[in-house]
């Protein structure tokens, strides 16, 4: 794929996004407590002047040409192993005398970014010995025999490090990624041996690199110093130990000096904005923090609360949690709940929202031990959480003793789901639970809902778009099933991160009008640290290195605070990015002989095992981990313990408001803490770069609740009837629309009362999702020492259809916790994937499609003052995975065919279609068509508050900037879609307001200041391809073409670039079948 940059037209907004040189993701062994010999920074724009060195060591001279010389060689040849003995064997013939592993060392200490010298298990030497002729067709089945011979580490969480014998590797980095490859079968093309003419080029490529750094280290050195004994002293740190030694733990152990490299306790851990400053004056630091900002510490606030707590709850909060006060914001919801009201608290995290509601259930359980209660949390770890915390509160309370309290979810067995509903007082649910279990069966639950003083909410910004709208018709049966059996008293508490409007957000939610909004924080914080970092240029003195890789830089940071005693959090934003961080980490910890923290470092992610999610906090919690590496499964609140320290790799999925909740991960117990966001090349990564202000500045979007989707409305109300028959009263909870939607969809007894439509018989509940429908998921088994002595297989983990399809193919990679493991074999009738643990130095990434095509037309659309329409009806997908790429550092080095069967399924969407002329008029102009239509789709969504519950078809990079010509070829159209297994409804709603939301894209593209296009315009945070293939012109041009208005010649380029043909992959759309009868609608 040719490199990112912007489209060269004149005066004219568009772009062409390609992927950029992303730098090779390359181990370092430089930071953890190891010293480099220090160079002042040249700026980046510049070439420095060349020059020989002068008073330095012929040897040394000598020693990196021939070095370098061989390493050129070695690299011309793909297969070739470089270990230490073969290289050495190489330039000892060329300079004809011993090669000293401390001068290598040296080389090292000068050029830390450079030169990879450091011990690797042997396995990872496995050299790929598959032909890489492309002109034969290659096996469907790869050969497993390389891979049974290799020992296997225990796979388990926690389990130690291989004990595998290791070897010495010395290679010199470089980015280059070869030629071109007319090979058809590749996106980007395999990268072909170098010629001799381009070997001799990186040669003195290299060599000139090596006299520059000598010849600043010699501006550097004063005059009392010398620079060779400078030099040496600082490649002490740098002579590789071998872990399989038995001296490694102890010499690994120690820096230079033999002074012992010990992990500080986190009490005595350094100050934040000293390891800021340490951190600037490291080699490796270029300039990354670009931008720099402190949120000083704040003092707490607390206030005596009247009527005063009981002595017996006073003691509790004391011997439990060693609450002697209350804050400010705690005071004021207690007393909000006291009076009566319903309560929303809207505060920083960590700032004590807990107290606010179990405070409260203490004192109804003192006036009244019949009293029950009711926490609903979005998520069965965080329940698990709160529930143990309260176990303790009620333990240390005189009286209350004798309370139970109980997790009902879907966890909890059936033949104890019975004594809870007779004996709970208080129990820790979801809203699953209360839509399939409770509210069907209300008649066991009365005694718990007469009864019932407090619902508490807990984490409610996580209910919004089409789930929250689904809680909000949940939350209207359950106050009406309250009110049925005689309790009209129950108080609804609910706590959140802060969010914008919280109070309408909760009336929204539960349908209530008396709400009181708590939101000044009494809590104290300490001082936080934010910074915007960006990855630097591989080789600052060459522009065309392209930059480091944001997953190296977010590691090393990450191995970089640790081994300062600082507790790390890096969230990852896809659960492929976790495992590979989790593995870069392994590899760099492991060479750098730092086995010390990296039993203390572990992954976290959906997919593992209850079991191994448990023990994870149970060890984060303790303070046993130094850094978790996670998804945002840990963005809600679970106490995993202190955490010092947040990095982020990447711009949050879920935008402004998953960044700012990560961020406060960190800090949680009022101590100095620090938030990273290390910046990925992504367009929307890099405009927060450009505009980091809007990261702490700009004001997060309204939550949004869907209350007039009478399709959504139809199946609650399906519901609520089965629960206890409706009657015109109840629009009092479901609204205006109640009364149509009983007469036409509901039946009706001679009494009047409104009953459950028979289809819907006997358990309407299960008709509906709320977060979805629950995929079915393959068994990820490692069979690894099935037939050897105590071997059994063992569930690593559960994966989802939809994910397995490009996660679980033979001979792909399956990384675990960080540990490589091969899929041997896979049963789609059976779910099950066999694996086999194996380090190898490569990761396999998918060669997969999908198609999204409109099937067939139910509804059609006028566009207000457009001859053109918008279409909705039935949407087919379909995903075929037909081969996988082998890459060993963001190269490709291999190809391999697979005969998959293809994921089919249906769904429900809108479209518009790009008119035939102005596709053409594109064509001609040199926009390219894909990304106008990708930019167009994402300006439309940006202005739809469901979008979060809307899928489009994302163009692909490596297949719109292919070398060679693309067969598969799409109709151009915008198409949107709700996501498969949802109850839908989504895709009407920007159906019925097309014309609106065309308009208001248009607006905004127009009206925005920026050049290319930006996170307020065309980018979205969503978008799974980066937003690489996207042009601000093309989307214009579009969105004008669609509502029918003129185009600007402004935005036609003056002198168009042609559309190669490799990148014409856009074809006009063809009319798509449409159900009988159908009228246009209005605008």
């Amino acid at each position: 794929m040719p490199p990112r940059q912007p489209a060269k037209q004149s005066g004219s907004t568009g772009r062409k996004r390609k992927l950029g040189s992303a730098g090779t993701d390359v181990p370092d062994a430089d930071n953890n407590g190891s010293t480099t010999a220090k160079k002042p920074r040249t700026n980046k724009g510049s070439k420095a002047k060349q020059r020989e060195p002068v008073n330095w060591p012929e040897y040394f001279d000598s020693l990196f040409k021939a070095l370098n010389t061989v390493l050129a060689f070695c690299a011309s040849r793909k297969n070739f192993a470089i270990t230490f003995p073969v290289v050495r064997q190489s330039v000892e013939g060329l300079l004809k005398q011993p090669l000293d592993l401390s001068k290598v060392a040296e080389l090292k200490a000068l050029l830390p970014d450079t030169v990879n010298f450091a011990y690797i298990p042997k396995a990872e030497l496995r050299i790929h010995a598959e032909s890489q002729d492309t002109s034969k067709r290659r096996e469907n089945s790869p050969d497993y025999a390389a891979f049974g011979s290799q020992g296997a580490s225990n796979s388990s969480v926690g389990a130690a490090a291989d004990d595998d014998e290791h070897v010495l590797v010395l290679d010199l980095q470089e980015n280059s990624r070869g030629k071109k490859s007319s090979n058809p079968g590749f996106a980007h093309g395999l990268p072909p041996a170098l010629t001799p003419e381009a070997t001799k080029k990186l040669i003195n490529k290299r060599n000139e690199r090596f006299i520059q750094a000598v010849n600043e280290l010699l501006e550097a050195t004063s005059k009392h110093d010398d620079p060779v004994t400078l030099l040496q002293a600082a490649a002490r740190d740098h002579i590789p130990i071998d872990p399989s030694s038995r001296s490694f733990n102890k010499l690994s152990q120690s820096d230079s000096k033999g002074n012992q490299r010990i992990v500080p306790d986190p009490a005595d851990r350094p100050a934040v904005d000293a390891v800021i400053e340490e951190i600037e004056e490291q080699e490796w630091y270029q300039d990354q923090i670009v931008d720099k900002r402190i949120v000083e510490a704040k003092d707490g606030h607390i206030e005596e609360i009247d009527p005063p707590l009981s002595e017996t709850i006073a003691q509790a909060l004391r011997d439990s949690r060693k609450i002697t006060s209350l804050y400010t914001h705690q005071v004021a919801a207690i007393r909000a709940l006291s009076q009566g009201k319903h309560v929303i608290v809207s505060t920083s995290t960590a700032s004590g929202k807990s107290v606010i509601y179990q405070v409260p259930v203490l004192r109804f359980l003192e006036e009244d031990p019949a009293s029950t209660a009711m926490f609903i949390y979005p998520t069965k770890a965080l329940a698990q959480d709160q529930r143990l915390a309260l176990e303790q509160l009620l333990y240390t309370c005189p009286g209350l003793e004798h309370i139970k309290v109980y997790n009902y979810d879907g966890d909890t067995p059936q033949e104890l789901r019975a004594g809870i509903r007779e004996s709970a007082s208080v129990i820790f649910t979801n809203f699953d639970m209360l839509h399939a279990s409770i509210l069907p069966h209300e008649d066991l639950w009365r005694r718990f809902l007469k009864n019932l003083k407090l619902v508490a909410v807990d984490e409610l910004h996580y209910y919004s778009n089409i789930f929250g709208s689904h809680v909000a018709q949940v939350m209207r049966r359950f106050r009406r099933v309250c009110a049925a059996v005689g309790n009209r008293r129950t108080r609804f508490v609910s706590c959140s991160a802060t969010i914008a409007k919280p109070k309408q957000h909760m009336q929204s939610i539960f349908g209530i009008e008396d709400v009181e909004e708590v939101t000044e924080d009494g809590a104290p914080s300490g001082r936080k640290d934010y910074l915007v970092w960006n990855p630097p240029l591989i080789d600052p003195m060459d522009e065309t290195s392209g930059r480091r890789g944001s997953l190296t830089e977010a590691t090393r940071l990450m191995r970089f605070l640790m081994a300062r005693g600082i507790r790390v959090i890096l969230f990852c934003k896809i659960r492929k990015s976790c495992e590979l961080a989790m593995k870069a980490l392994r590899s760099e910890l492991a060479a750098d002989g730092r086995q010390d923290i990296l039993d203390r470092v572990m992954a976290y992610r959906g997919g593992y095992s209850q079991h191994d999610r448990r023990k994870i906090e149970a060890e984060a919690f303790s303070g046993n981990l130094l850094g978790i590496v996670a998804t945002n499964a840990l963005e809600l609140g679970v106490d995993i313990g202190v955490l010092d320290a947040v990095i982020m790799l990447g711009f949050p999925m879920g935008g402004l408001a998953s960044f700012r909740q990560q961020a406060g991960r960190a800090g949680r117990r009022a101590r100095d803490a620090l938030a990273v966001f290390v910046a990925d090349q992504f367009p929307i990564d890099q405009h927060y770069v450009k505009n980091p202000s809007e990261l702490f500045d700009k004001p997060m979007n309204d939550l949004v609740i869907d209350l007039d989707s009478k399709v959504m409305l139809e199946a609650h109300l399906q519901c609520a009837a089965h629960e206890m028959p409706l009657m015109d009263d109840d629009a009092v909870y479901f609204g205006p629309h109640m009364k149509e939607i009983c007469d036409t969809r509901l039946t009706q007894d001679k009494d009047g009362w409104y009953h459950t439509h028979p289809k819907f018989l006997p358990f309407p509940a299960k008709h509906i999702s709320l977060r979805g429908g629950e995929e079915e998921k393959y068994s990820v088994i490692d069979i690894t020492r099935v037939g050897k002595p105590g071997g059994y297989p063992q569930i690593l983990e559960e994966v989802e259809v939809s994910r397995a399809l490009f996660e679980l193919y033979e001979g792909g990679v399956f990384i675990h916790q960080g540990l490589t493991f091969i899929v041997k074999e896979i049963s789609h009738d059976s779910k099950i994937a066999k694996l086999l643990r194996s380090d190898v130095n490569w990761i396999t990434e998918p060669r997969d499609f999908t198609n999204t095509d409109a099937a067939q037309t139910y509804r059609i659309r006028e566009i207000k003052d457009s001859p053109w329409r918008a279409y909705y009806g039935r949407v087919e997908l379909k995903t075929v995975v037909y081969g996988y790429f082998k890459n060993r550092n963001k190269a490709i080095i291999d190809a391999v065919d697979l005969d998959t069967p293809p994921y089919e399924r249906e769904s429900t969407g809108m479209w518009m279609d790009v008119p035939r002329p102005t596709l053409e008029l594109m064509k001609n102009s040199g926009i390219n068509a894909a990304e106008a239509i990708h930019a167009a789709e994402h300006a439309f969504m940006n202005r739809f508050a469901l979008a979060a519950d809307l899928k489009t078809e994302c163009k692909v990079a490596e297949k719109e900037y292919k070398a060679t010509t693309s067969q598969r070829k799409r109709p151009a159209r915008l198409i949107f879609y709700d996501p498969t297994g949802t109850n839908g409804g989504v895709a009407v709603k920007a159906f019925d307001h097309v014309s609106d939301l065309l308009q208001r894209a248009l607006d905004t593209v127009e009206s925005c200041p920026c050049q290319e296009g930006c996170a307020a315009c065309i980018d979205s945070p969503t978008c799974k391809e980066g937003n690489l293939v996207s042009s601000k012109t093309g989307a214009l041009v579009v969105l004008k073409a669609i509502l029918g208005r003129p185009i600007d010649v402004d935005l036609i380029p003056e002198y168009p670039e042609p559309i190669a043909a490799t990148q014409d992959t856009i074809i006009p759309a063809v009319t798509v079948r449409a159900a009988e009868d159908i009228e246009v609608e209005k605008a």
